[in-house]
């Protein structure tokens, strides 16, 4: 039995690495905040791999087979246990008006709302989403560069950092019984892996470079979650805005009316959590819409 074990592992650990050093032929896109570019694209085809085997057919399963009421009830039930974790990076982030806001969505979902199967909170009290990696940028520790980790998805070394601190205080992970704190982190991922379907489909339907778009609509929503809606200019936004933008061929000034707008072409509206560099991308918007709810 034990040797068969130690075959499977050796095999996954094979396929993995397979996998990442066929990631090295593919194309670049030449970001420099993803200077590992070759290694991440090789566990991206890793993860995408299980997750067509194993992960999204689960989830699929999961989607069908559960009433709706029961899938919020769960998704409640995290929820609220991740507040405990927001409440702490609230705090560390010297918000401290949000972090008493969070604490008591705490204690208000945790009796009123049935040990958080219900929000009962959200009626006065806002959701807000922090996390130990935001805390580093809080204190302007930069993302360093972007990081695919295995079967966990899209990261950074700021939030690889920051997953691992938060860790340490998740009522998840402290959970003493081992089968029960397994049990926990697999109904959370496949639970969170559901949410994602309806997303999915706003990435299947667009043309585009699968690995990029979700390296990009991850940074973006990142770096606009640190500044909470409101990120610093970036010159390389800027940079790939103007290479997206169509060349035109301005009128003499004799010919331009004060009145007459020079180009027809309307952005979409920049919402307050959203990023400059999104609202240019229909694409990545939408995504990153979607990601969000």
């Amino acid at each position: 039995m034990h040797k068969q074990k130690t075959m499977n592992t050796s095999r996954l650990v094979t396929a993995l690495a397979v996998v990442i050093l066929t990631g090295c032929a593919a194309p670049q896109t030449k970001n420099p905040a993803d200077p590992l570019e070759p290694f991440n694209r090789g566990v991206y085809q890793f993860n995408d791999t299980v997750d067509k085997a194993v992960v999204k057919p689960v989830a699929q399963g999961y989607n069908k087979a559960m009433p709706d009421l029961a899938k919020t009830m769960i998704s409640n039930f995290f929820s609220n246990l991740n507040d405990v974790t927001v409440t702490a990076n609230d705090f560390l982030q010297l918000k401290f008006v949000q972090g008493f806001s969070d604490g008591m969505r705490v204690l208000v979902n945790s009796t009123i709302g049935i040990g958080g199967l219900i929000d009962v909170a959200s009626a006065h009290l806002e959701k807000h989403n922090e996390d130990f990696g935001q805390t580093l940028g809080y204190w302007g520790i930069g993302s360093g560069p972007y990081l695919m980790l295995p079967i966990l998805g899209p990261s950074s070394f700021r939030d690889g950092i920051g997953e691992l601190a938060d860790s340490q205080v998740s009522p998840v992970s402290r959970t003493p019984h081992v089968r029960t704190r397994n049990q926990m982190y697999l109904t959370r991922g496949i639970n969170r892996r559901s949410e994602l379907l309806t997303s999915e489909n706003v990435m299947e339907g667009a043309i585009i470079d699968r690995y990029s778009f979700i390296r990009d609509a991850y940074l973006q929503r990142r770096q606009s979650l640190v500044f909470d809606g409101n990120p610093p200019h970036d010159a390389y936004e800027d940079e790939s805005a103007n290479l997206d933008e169509p060349a035109t061929i301005p009128a003499p000034p004799a010919t331009l009316k004060p009145e007459q707008p020079q180009s027809s072409i309307q952005p979409l509206p920049v919402t307050e959590a959203m990023p400059l560099s999104s609202a240019k991308n229909p694409a990545v918007y939408k995504y990153w819409a979607a990601s969000s709810n």
